[in-house]
């Protein structure tokens, strides 16, 4: 069991957190001042501390540098108000793994602790390994890491998620780069995983980065690390996510908001297969798979010129593209049951059901969110059911409110053409072809991919011939 350690002198938000942590599996400690928390690292093995920036006897720099002067091997994240995150920047630069702000979040918080663990797990062993040699994990490493995963995780049994798992088993052997293109909340990051824990990679470091959080003054020092004094506030030396997930995979998520000249940095990295500390001249060589995920057209951004052509050809070795859960209609109640068990793991409740009517609601609701929207919606009725079964009367209004859009479906001028040239053969057989995806889309609630199965076209094509008929 990892173990955490609170600092924080405000003792609700200690409290609330230590125990929303203890469900979750970790063994957690909380102190309420900075001398007492440095007592209990004195006489404890703590995996990682959660360090409030404002203390009654110090502060969050003071901490940080004591810590990892005495605890290198302890991972560090700074809670912090939003006026405080300057600083917070600082002491990433400093050897904090990252900060999170007030007000907490669960998902955030929880997210980025597994985060942190898992990177500074990873770096230990690594250390470790160059004197002592490394014992490859037993052969029931991988099986147990898959189980983790799918308990957090669940496949569909639709026929596009069959697709994608059939896609994950083909590339995951490989060592090919991958693209995962889908809207934001489709679980990019799930997929990257899962590739990852299918290859054999999967007993080397899964480092997860999202880059759009990046600012371009962090960029180079996050991907590539840097040597202690290399520049102002560099006081200690960092290991860049590249190192980190050396002989494993680098998941490289929202990459086209990286700036022009760190894609020029990375292209380098990628095509050397070595990097070099900011302040070091010793090259690194590497050995990291690099999977990359993007809500945004990369082939747009080449024409705008915001995009670096070459970095995207490297990166494109297989594409994978998640479609949007609208469009995943067998999967959505069997989701909505996975995350009802998390919900009530995590609440310690006993919601058991959804009733007809959130059932027909979740079926016909166009989830812009995705699988995020989702967990969260399922999330908050948990928590305000009273009883055994979620009701209407828990979901959010815009979901309980939502009504099927009512299209216009006009068709354009060449479908006026046709229809006034009803003894033309070619005429009469488009017709009857536009006819027939009207009355199938709207069978299918405009289920795009039911829709091209039934017509047994592709969605492309389905695609095409929509817009043919001013179907947006």
């Amino acid at each position: 069991m990892k173990k955490i350690l609170i600092i924080d002198d405000e003792v609700n938000v200690a409290l609330l957190l230590s125990k929303f942590l203890a469900r979750n599996g970790f063994d957690v400690t909380t102190a309420s001042t900075g001398t007492i928390g440095m007592e209990y690292l004195k006489n404890g093995n703590f995996n990682l501390v959660l360090c409030d920036f404002r203390l009654e006897d110090t502060d969050g720099r003071e901490m940080l540098k004591n810590i990892k002067t005495q605890y290198p091997k302890t991972g560090v994240i700074i809670i912090t108000g939003y006026s405080d995150i300057k600083m917070a920047v600082e002491l990433i630069k400093m050897g904090a793994y990252d900060y999170i702000t007030k007000p907490l979040y669960p998902d955030e918080i929880l997210n980025t602790i597994t985060k942190a663990i898992d990177t500074h797990h990873a770096l230990v062993e690594d250390k470790e390994s160059e004197t002592a040699g490394y014992d490859k994990p037993s052969t029931s490493s991988r099986e147990n890491k898959k189980q983790a995963f799918n308990n957090e995780f669940v496949t569909g049994t639709s026929k596009v998620s069959k697709e994608l798992a059939r896609q994950i088993e083909l590339v995951a052997p490989t060592n090919y780069s991958v693209i995962i293109l889908g809207e934001s909340g489709t679980g990019k990051e799930s997929v990257a995983k899962s590739i990852h824990l299918s290859s054999p990679r999967y007993n080397q470091p899964f480092i997860a980065m999202d880059c759009g959080s990046l600012t371009k003054e962090l960029a180079a020092s996050e991907f590539f690390g840097h040597e202690k004094g290399s520049f102002t506030g560099a006081l200690y030396t960092k290991i860049g996510h590249f190192e980190m997930a050396n002989g494993g995979t680098l998941f490289l998520d929202e990459v086209g908001n990286l700036s022009y000249e760190i894609q020029a940095a990375l292209l380098r990295t990628v095509q050397e297969r070595k990097v070099k500390r900011i302040g070091s001249t010793k090259e690194i060589n590497l050995d990291v798979r690099i999977i990359i995920a993007t809500n945004e057209n990369l082939q747009d951004g080449i024409q705008k010129g915001k995009f670096r052509e070459d970095l995207y050809h490297r990166f494109n070795e297989f594409s994978i593209f998640i479609p949007p859960l609208r469009e995943r209609g067998g999967d959505i109640m069997l989701l909505a049951d996975h995350f009802l068990r998390m919900a009530n793991q995590e609440l310690s409740r006993n919601v058991t059901t959804f009733s007809p009517e959130v059932i027909e609601c979740f079926m016909n609701y166009r989830w812009q969110g995705n699988i995020r929207e989702m967990k969260n919606v399922v999330r908050r009725a948990t928590l305000l059911t009273e009883g055994n079964e979620i009701t209407m009367k828990t979901l959010p209004l815009e979901i309980s409110n939502f009504k099927a859009p009512i299209y216009d479906y006009s068709p354009v001028a060449e479908m006026h053409e046709i229809k006034e040239n009803r003894h033309d053969l070619k005429n009469a057989a488009l017709e009857a072809e536009y006819e027939t995806i009207l009355k199938v889309l709207r069978e299918v609630n405009f289920n795009k991919t039911r829709a091209a199965e039934i017509l047994n076209i592709d969605r492309k094509t389905l695609y095409n011939k929509m817009k043919a008929i001013n179907i947006k």
